[in-house]
């Protein structure tokens, strides 16, 4: 059974390497702005739940990235067929990573309850993340 499901359109953006400033003495750590700007669209364009998922799920993330604009016809046709995937950075842990924070208390109370998680990245002339959270009870 799908508890929820969304999609965000627009080039998708993986977490960025933390940043770190120091002042007075202090140490603080924050989010680059472009994966700040990124979790903040996927927040704005996804409803949050009224009732946010709280049992164990399983969590299967699309990632869809633009096909270069260098490509050739042969290769572009192969990469809408997913023959051609991404494989250059950056890595798909990445993508997971801003999304799940993202969503993190938007439509689940903690992403600790995802217990099965598949992640696919692939090519589109329509850039844009999908994502489904399935209930794993039998």
């Amino acid at each position: 059974m799908i508890l929820f499901s969304g999609i965000v359109e627009g080039i998708p953006v993986a977490q960025g390497r933390p940043r770190f400033s120091t002042f007075g003495g202090y140490t603080r750590v924050y989010d680059p702005p472009k994966s700040k700007a990124y979790k903040k669209l996927i927040q704005d364009t996804i409803q949050k739940k009224e009732h946010l998922i709280d049992v164990p799920f399983k969590f299967n993330l699309d990632v869809y990235l633009p096909i270069p604009k260098s490509t050739s016809k042969k290769n572009k046709r192969l990469m809408l067929e997913g023959v051609i995937v991404p494989t250059k950075k950056p890595d798909v842990d990445n993508y997971v990573k801003g999304v799940l924070d993202a969503l993190n208390q938007h439509v689940w109370t903690d992403d600790s309850l995802i217990v099965n998680l598949s992640v696919k990245k692939r090519y589109s002339d329509n850039p844009r993340i999908e994502f489904i959270c399935y209930d794993i009870a039998l």
